[in-house]
């Protein structure tokens, strides 16, 4: 049968008429799950993807004579995840404080943990968490609210600290933001961010970063930049660590648009005026991808452009336009075999790539219950063919109707485009131990509840559907002259137009006609030459090196 499923893509499958759900056991006697369904008016519900952790509520490795029967010290009902790391022993979650109830905003779990909803473990320890403490000053060693976290090439792991509590209560700005940056193999703290006031607005919120690492030298991480996201006074705060200088750039494509305010998720509607939120950064092209969650659009900025400083007043950041996909989304992420986009628009439940270049594009997976709302997603060197999400209920969450007998936050593995070939650059040993004593071996890939990847992602190539969906301007052999990416031209179809609007998903709004493009549309056009930006001043700002560490 041929279905024309969602994002758009016809592709040619023959099914069985009668499909069953099969359940299998791996070695340890773990349930395997796969599925696929056919609704009765003809689209199919399908899944490639792998199951590794999966929680009702998260309860955790709690101290002695805890609190944990009052709720402003732990509530299940207000825990969720919004970001993951993955190393080769642990995976570190990110459960900050939108509501009061959240004992520890970083944990971690064991990836040789045969369970399937582990005990989280706070990290590195109980003492960094502030909740239920006025014991604490905002100059120790703490963690106030935490949503993503990275790891870099030395396997540090850089901790972005928002500073607020309860942001979907009553906004408590309990302390300033900071990264700490703790090294795994001893869970101690290197070294100190603390962001300078020059650099915060009147409801800063910063939640998401990237590492730079593009010019660093071989042998060290400290020669890097990280890009900040301040998604409630949208814009994006960048820190040169040679410098030891931290500034900001704002751009109107960083806010949110009132016409996405209003989400849909499995007809549960909420409005969520978030600005930029999803942030990642390709390497080989040196181009940061971000979006707001409010937008169904997805923008660039080089690398060159962020590392410039601050601009010029009555100056416009040069920002362009990536494309448009069919629905609101976070997460994104940056393929390391092809250089591909990867994302998750939230209406249709949904993983899904698209190549800027070739105009290439895959459906990951698709599944309604377990990529309801995907909030971050990461690829690691020691696991190059996968990227791996953390999704959950957040709308439940947000619209305070969850249920607890139902899963509500999950970390999966999805294959990516070409994963099977890819070479699987382990980390080096000495980044695979850690100090927490009886850790587990690392984990063997049977551990994972995999759903059977019975329909497998195919690749479609724009000439096969349509004449094209981009143009190039006339006498350049590239897009952009500054940046490798893709324009859109409106007289053509466009892939983020068209990705996800078959027959199982209409669009969720009606195209804007031609009058009606607002200055965001504007950036897709290609400027005559590159646009440079002397840099006019930085933010001094002191560091404070922890334990001895070395400030470079």
């Amino acid at each position: 049968m041929t279905s024309k499923l969602c994002f758009g893509l016809v592709l040619a499958i023959l099914l069985p008429v009668n499909l069953c759900i099969g359940v299998h056991l791996n070695a340890a006697g773990h349930r395997l799950h796969g599925h696929v369904q056919t609704h009765a008016h003809g689209h199919v519900r399908r899944s490639s993807l792998e199951v590794v952790k999966q929680w009702k509520v998260f309860t955790y490795n709690f101290l002695p004579h805890a609190p944990v029967q009052d709720v402003n010290f732990y509530n299940p009902a207000n825990i969720l995840s919004t970001g993951l790391a993955v190393m080769n022993d642990r995976i570190f979650m990110a459960t900050p404080k939108l509501f009061a109830g959240v004992p520890s905003t970083l944990s971690w779990i064991s990836r040789g943990e045969f369970d399937e909803s582990p005990v989280l473990n706070a990290y590195p320890d109980w003492s960094y968490s502030t909740t239920g403490r006025t014991d604490f000053n905002c100059s120790d060693l703490v963690l106030v609210s935490v949503y993503r976290m990275r790891v870099d090439s030395c396997g540090r792991l850089w901790v972005l600290d928002a500073g607020i509590s309860r942001s979907l209560e009553d906004y408590e700005k309990t302390c300033p933001p900071k990264i700490l940056v703790f090294d795994v193999k001893t869970n101690q703290v290197v070294r100190r961010i603390d962001f300078p006031a020059g650099v915060l607005r009147g409801e800063s919120l910063f939640t998401n970063l990237v590492i730079d690492e593009t010019t660093a030298k071989a042998g060290t991480c400290d020669n890097v930049f990280v890009y900040i996201s301040d998604t409630v006074e949208p814009g994006i705060v960048v820190y040169d660590s040679v410098r030891d200088t931290t500034w900001r750039v704002t751009h109107p494509a960083m806010y949110p648009d009132p016409d996405f305010a209003e989400a849909n998720i499995l007809n549960d509607r909420f409005v969520l005026m978030d600005g930029v939120v999803g942030f990642t950064f390709d390497p080989q092209k040196a181009i940061v991808y971000f979006q707001p969650f409010a937008t169904d659009r997805i923008f660039s900025v080089t690398r060159e452009v962020l590392r410039a400083g601050p601009i010029a007043i009555n100056q416009v950041l040069p920002v362009k336009l990536v494309g448009k996909k069919s629905s609101q989304g976070i997460s994104l992420a940056v393929s390391p075999i092809d250089g591909s986009i990867v994302f998750s628009p939230v209406t249709e439940t949904a993983v899904a790539t698209w190549n800027p270049i070739t105009n290439e594009q895959h459906i990951l997976a698709q599944d309604t219950t377990h990529l309801q709302f995907v909030s971050d997603m990461t690829v690691t060197e020691h696991d190059r063919g996968y990227v791996y999400v953390v999704s959950s209920k957040f709308h439940r969450f947000f619209l305070k109707n969850l249920d607890k007998e139902e899963f509500n936050n999950r970390i999966i593995r999805i294959p990516l485009p070409g994963g099977a070939k890819a070479a699987v650059a382990q980390f080096p040993q000495s980044y695979q131990t850690s100090s927490f004593p009886g850790l587990p071996v690392p984990l063997t890939l049977s551990n994972y509840y995999q759903l059977t990847n019975s329909l497998q992602p195919k690749a479609i190539s724009h000439h096969a559907l349509d004449n094209g969906y981009f143009s190039r301007p006339s006498g350049t052999s590239h897009p952009y002259e500054f940046e490798n990416a893709g324009i859109i031209n409106y007289s053509l179809k466009n892939p983020f137009n068209n990705l996800n609007q078959g027959e199982s998903f209409p669009p969720p709004k009606e195209s804007r006609n031609q009058d009606q493009y607002s200055f965001l549309e504007s950036l897709a056009e290609s400027p005559t030459h590159p646009t440079s930006i002397p840099p006019i001043f930085y933010h001094q700002r002191h560091v404070r090196n922890v334990k001895g560490a070395t400030k470079h």
